[in-house]
């Protein structure tokens, strides 16, 4: 047997604090009895059979409030098993961290605003499972696939421009790694989320998008920033980038490769140019209404069977039989 409400200190209390009640008006009576007259008196006066009923009214007060009192705590005993199944879809957030993602034409710049969006987004999900993966000239899966979402959310954070040492915008290394990261198997519920202000630099981008819908995987694609691009700060020089010619670099967008990818692979295109990359439209009406859903978890649990009404019909008996005492 278990309590679903095992609040013991609280219940315990309240039992003491009816036994105390019913002794203190016990003695109550007897002291008011032995103002008027002496025991010996008393005992003429009231027949035993009168003082047996009174006693057995009291126990049946106390065992009925006893009774109330642990119908409180909720008791359980008997139990069923019920399996959790849990659906949803694997989604691969892949966020270019090359150093054109620090320009600053997208408050406070186009890397931290994605962040905060990517983090808005682990707060929408609902059971999915998400994954990280950062890249430049190369990628790395920073968080496999998880429903751990606090876990993510700490990759997350500690993604920065410095991640990757390779110079570049290599989207198709990229989504090769996000490929990597689901089971190859499995033909359905798998979601990439690229979110990227470059070109691709190795021209392999559309050869991997091919393999993603062939292995059954939707790319949604979000080209960050300004139609007109935006110059890429240089830390360490200061100022900003030049090439060999010593002018400045201009970081612009590729749409015509992004909305390739995500044609090839059923998903969809949008460009942000604020900054607000319409991740909850993407999650909600596109991947949670066009991705096919999976059972990602089934775990098992005890239901319980209340039985509180057994402990609530006896004191109600007694009660009863405590009236027609009283009654009688």
């Amino acid at each position: 047997m278990k309590f679903a409400q095992p609040q013991w200190l609280h219940l315990l209390w309240l039992l003491l604090g009816f036994l105390w009640f019913f002794r203190w008006s016990f003695r109550k009576k007897q002291k008011i009895l032995s103002t008027f007259s002496s025991p010996e008196l008393v005992e003429q006066l009231i027949h035993p059979k009168v003082q047996r009923k009174q006693k057995n009214r009291e126990r049946f007060l106390i065992i009925s409030s006893t009774l109330m009192v642990l119908a409180l705590a909720q008791p359980q005993w008997g139990f069923e098993w019920e399996d959790l199944r849990q659906q949803g879809v694997d989604v691969v957030v892949t966020l270019d961290v090359s150093t054109s993602m620090m320009a600053e034409d997208i408050k406070p710049n186009r890397l931290t605003r994605a962040k905060h969006k990517i983090a808005d987004l682990l707060s929408m999900l609902e059971g999915d499972r998400i994954g990280l993966v950062a890249f430049a000239g190369i990628s790395f899966l920073q968080c496999p696939l998880t429903l751990d979402y606090n876990a993510a959310a700490l990759f997350l954070n500690a993604i920065e421009t410095d991640l990757i040492p390779v110079p570049g915008t290599a989207i198709g290394h990229a989504l090769q790694t996000s490929l990597k990261a689901f089971n190859a198997e499995e033909k359905k519920s798998k979601a990439i989320i690229l979110i990227t202000d470059g070109e691709d630099h190795r021209g392999d981008a559309f050869q991997f998008a091919q393999r993603a819908k062939e292995e059954g995987v939707k790319i949604f694609t979000i080209g960050i920033g300004q139609e007109s691009g935006a110059p890429i700060p240089d830390p360490a020089k200061g100022g900003f980038k030049k090439d060999k010619r010593g002018e400045v670099v201009i970081s612009k967008l590729d749409e015509i490769t992004l909305q390739k990818i995500a044609l090839e692979t059923g998903g969809t295109y949008v460009r942000s140019v604020t900054g607000d990359m319409d991740l909850q439209k993407i999650y909600l009406e596109d991947i949670k209404q066009t991705v096919e859903k999976k059972e990602l978890t089934t775990t098992r649990r005890k239901l319980w069977q209340d039985r509180f009404q057994w402990f609530l019909a006896f004191a109600l008996v007694l009660l009863c039989v405590e009236f027609v005492y009283r009654e009688n």
